[in-house]
């Protein structure tokens, strides 16, 4: 799955109450209550707790939050074939490198994603006619080529990603139309001979639970172990929908270690209806907490990464419209309840999942995106205290600017936009809300930075 996002439009948001002295603000990055990181949390469970990357963003808030963090890194997309060989014969290793050296550096492990898969392949390969011999031989060179590199260095690889049809048929591809279903064996065996130390997974989604495909998956590596061909893991992706974590995960996840192998929870997202506001993070954190602690319970599940630990490098706005919030942290690197549910279920205290008693918060959300503008709304909602009139405020990145707004009067100075209730809604009731929304313009390329939170 993609990390990358077109167009991160979260914004610095604070919500003021007319008149009051003290601003009500969303949390800025801070200490986690009085749990320690969550790879310490971890470690001391025997699990390894990862997130997927972007190479070029490991610097600064989002570096420095990985490296805390997480014990394990994961390449979004820079050890996909069509990255490492866009042009035959002709390879980029930059980014891939990023990454395993960041790791290195800060005491991390590091996934390899992936290796033979229908998607995200080269148009020399997607687009060639290649005899059975010719496509064994380049799916031979491009294991040997890639594996061989990072020999030594990565813990374990995504060999084969994603082999299955949702009935549990095996799925038309390039492989398996080309060489059968043993190009899985011969994948597996290659990815061996090139590194006899990295752990070898089969890795794909919708399996999470007990059902047609995760059988078939099931059988397929229960007849490898029996053929003695190395398989060492099977990965389980979990991109969720919120609320439905699939009740016989821990069943799922205990069967196939029956089998003798490794299982990873290896893509974790749980996305919601947009916009968010505090029953859906609250589900969302007990739906993370379930799957974690369904991991934890297993001890030979080695651990659960995270496709993307902030809104911001999320791949779900882009491909699930309507959706997003998918990952524990916020687009301004916040933890949300969810962060905390995943530290509850490796035995940490959860503590910091819940907004304080008495409060009014604000949330932001795009609800909608094309090239050159998007919708947003904003979110005031109260617990244990009200509001008669309400004001919120958030700075804008580059080349954003509001051009329409409903159910509240903005305007726009620079960056910085304020906008202020109607005549109507102005009242925010304990334990109610209040939304608005408004379009804006994007005049920006490439992606739009986030600022960060400060207290007001």
């Amino acid at each position: 799955m993609r990390t990358s996002r077109a167009l991160s439009s979260t914004a610095r948001l604070t919500a003021l109450a007319a008149g009051a002295a003290a601003a009500l603000t969303l949390a800025a990055p801070a200490a986690h209550a009085a749990d320690p990181p969550l790879r310490d949390l971890a470690a001391a469970q025997g699990k390894v707790i990862g997130t997927a990357v972007t190479g070029s963003k490991l610097t600064g808030t989002y570096g420095d939050t990985a490296a805390r963090e997480f014990s394990s890194l994961t390449p979004g997309n820079a050890m996909k074939w069509e990255s490492v060989e866009p042009t035959r014969g002709t390879y980029n290793w930059a980014e891939a490198d990023q990454i395993v050296d960041f790791a290195a550096a800060h005491g991390q492990q590091v996934r390899g994603h992936t290796l033979v898969w229908h998607s995200q392949n080269p148009g020399w390969l997607a687009d060639g006619s290649w005899t059975a011999a010719q496509l064994g031989q380049l799916l031979d060179d491009h294991i040997a080529t890639e594996v061989g590199r990072y020999k030594g260095r990565l813990a374990a690889w995504d060999v084969v990603n994603e082999p299955f049809n949702e009935d549990g048929t095996y799925r038309q591809t390039l492989w398996y139309n080309g060489l059968g279903t043993d190009y899985i064996a011969r994948a597996l065996t290659d990815a061996r001979a090139a590194d006899p130390a990295a752990k070898l997974y089969i890795n794909d989604y919708n399996v999470e639970g007990v059902n047609a495909k995760s059988t078939a998956l099931y059988n397929l590596v229960k007849s490898l172990k029996e053929r003695g061909v190395p398989i060492d893991g099977v990965g389980l992706q979990a991109h969720l929908i919120l609320g439905q974590v699939p009740s016989t995960l821990q069943q799922n996840i205990q069967r196939f270690a029956d089998l003798g192998v490794d299982v990873a929870l290896t893509e974790l997202d749980i996305r919601m209806q947009l916009p968010a506001d505090t029953t859906k993070l609250a589900q969302q954190k007990a739906d993370y907490q379930a799957v974690v602690a369904a991991c934890a319970a297993v001890t030979r599940c080695a651990g659960v990464t995270v496709w993307g630990f902030t809104d911001s490098d999320s791949w779900v706005p882009d491909v699930f419209q309507g959706y997003g919030a998918a990952t524990p942290y916020d687009e301004n690197y916040r933890p949300k309840p969810a962060y905390y549910g995943i530290a509850k279920a490796l035995g940490g205290s959860g503590d910091g999942g819940t907004p304080p008693a008495g409060a009014c918060t604000a949330s932001y959300s795009v609800v909608n995106q094309w090239n050159t503008g998007f919708t947003g709304q904003v979110r005031i909602s109260c617990s244990g205290a009200a509001l008669a009139n309400w004001k919120a405020s958030w700075t804008f990145g580059a080349g954003q600017r509001i051009s329409q707004a409903w159910n509240a009067t903005c305007a726009q100075t620079g960056a910085a936009v304020t906008c202020s209730n109607a005549s109507y809604n102005g009242t925010v009731p304990d334990g109610g809300s209040v939304t608005f929304g408004f379009n804006a313009t994007w005049s920006g390329s490439g992606e739009n930075p986030v600022p960060v939170v400060t207290l007001g």
